[in-house]
């Protein structure tokens, strides 16, 4: 007699906290899209005042959001995402973050080349060679288009400012 085992179930965040989470935000939005709009006029005097149109969206906003609210009560529980999906998302996110927060001080080639880098190493399986081509070529490529071409300039870094751009 063979052992039929239900399935574990996949641990992660629930669907019910994350809708409860976005309801909670979208009304703090609502909020202060409401603050403002009656702090510039939401009233009609011989038309629209200002504010009068965004109070209205936001007053449809906290109806919908409260909807939400609603809802996520009475709602089965059930998984959202499970925590290694939430992992793959951190391994590209994370990276993400830094990449933006990286072109302020290093400049956008700069940055690029070494986000690019880090993908190719860590998640393609791309030869050394294949990978040092492309975090060189690929922004050199861009800097040329964007900034010899179009005339549009990127942020850029010491390594450019040194260079004389």
């Amino acid at each position: 007699m063979a052992d039929v085992s239900t399935p574990i179930p996949e641990r992660g965040i629930s669907r019910r906290l994350v809708e409860i989470i976005v309801s909670l935000m979208l009304m703090g939005v609502a909020a202060l899209a409401l603050w403002d709009s009656y702090g510039r006029g939401a009233g009609w005097d011989n038309g629209p005042e200002n504010g009068f149109f965004p109070a209205r969206v936001a007053w449809l906003l906290v109806i919908a959001a409260l909807a939400t609210l609603w809802s996520a009560f009475r709602r089965e529980e059930s998984v959202f995402v499970t925590y290694g999906q939430l992992r793959m998302v951190a391994q590209v996110f994370l990276p993400l973050f830094l990449y933006v927060l990286a072109i302020a001080f290093v400049g956008i080639y700069v940055a690029s080349a070494l986000f690019m880098a880090l993908f190719m190493i860590m998640l393609g399986s791309f030869r050394w060679w294949q990978t040092l081509l492309a975090v060189v070529l690929t922004p050199l490529v861009i800097f040329w288009v964007f900034e010899l071409q179009f005339r549009v300039p990127l942020p850029k870094g010491p390594i450019e400012t040194m260079l004389g751009y």
